[in-house]
């Protein structure tokens, strides 16, 4: 399985690779897209009951366009990245709705990696990293044991 970085990546072309985007920007708008949406699930994830609310998303309990974290994608690309192009209207609507599509697609792609019977912080670990059952150890995911212990303290787990 690939990396939620990788994915996100590969939704953002799909969903929005063949909008009319200028060429000199494009590669900054479809780069801007993706960090936004990997941003809001790392900023949604660090605050008090948010890995419930990535868990929600990412198991398909919640729609992509009713989530605070699609909200939040929005916000962010539309600060960073829109607020600083010259775009046309619709380009920037196209652009915003892509965020919702891209998040749907991401729907079910948590599950119980670790075959403990429950989606739990270490399954968000081994999705993050994009590993299977066989990669279940924090120290070798995309977050490190620093990752883990800041969620952790968030978590209270150790």
């Amino acid at each position: 399985m690939a990396s939620i970085a990788d994915l996100i990546t590969k939704q953002v072309l799909a969903s929005a690779g063949n909008l009319q985007i200028p060429a000199e920007v494009k590669q900054n708008v479809l780069g801007g897209l993706s960090d936004s949406i990997l941003g809001s699930l790392t900023q949604t994830a660090t605050k008090p009951g948010g890995i419930d609310l990535v868990k929600s998303l990412l198991t398909g309990k919640t729609s992509a366009e009713s989530s605070p974290i699609t909200a939040l994608a929005g916000k962010l690309f539309s600060n960073n990245i829109l607020s600083k192009l010259n775009l046309n209207n619709v380009l920037k609507g196209s652009l915003l709705a892509a965020i919702p599509l891209v998040f749907s697609k991401l729907s079910g792609i948590l599950k119980d990696q670790d075959g403990d019977g429950d989606v739990d912080l270490n399954d968000i670990l081994i999705t993050l990293k994009g590993g299977g059952q066989k990669q279940q150890s924090a120290a070798g995911s995309i977050l490190g044991s620093v990752g883990k212990s800041i969620l952790g303290s968030i978590l209270g787990k150790k």
